[in-house]
């Protein structure tokens, strides 16, 4: 199953989704978005909190 994380979820207002066949392809993808469009790096904390936002398509 695909799973997706839409970035409004987190940052109201930025309309990024990824896409990917797992959580870790998921959050490959949200932490080049995080860093190149928000100038956030994805620490431990963070990445609990983006895991709790991906949902199954």
């Amino acid at each position: 199953m695909i799973k997706v994380l839409k970035c409004k979820d987190l940052m109201p207002g930025c309309d990024f989704k990824a896409k990917g066949e797992t959580t870790q392809d998921v959050l490959q993808q949200a932490a080049i978005h995080a860093k190149e469009v928000h100038g956030i790096d994805l620490t431990p904390v963070l990445i609990e909190q983006v895991k709790l936002v991906i949902k199954d398509a």
